[in-house]
């Protein structure tokens, strides 16, 4: 069975795509084109869930509906 997981990507001010999985704590890695990002974020998770907090994590994540949108503050 195939896991689906949410990341956030953001272009940084250098130009490097950063990718952050939020389901994990301290998942996160970047790339300089789009492809190295998406290949190294699914590095990090592989290690990710080599501890067994993550996969039980895993597990449990069942979400219904994901959003992502920016908040405008002062």
């Amino acid at each position: 069975m195939e896991n689906q997981l949410p990341i956030l990507i953001e272009k940084d001010e250098d130009g490097f795509y950063v990718i952050e999985c939020p389901v994990f704590s301290g998942c996160y890695t970047q790339g300089e084109t789009m492809d190295e990002a998406l290949k190294n974020i699914r590095e990090v998770i592989a290690l990710c869930l080599e501890e067994k907090e993550n996969q039980e994590t895993l597990e449990n994540f069942h979400p219904q509906e994901l959003m992502f949108s920016m908040l405008s503050y002062a």
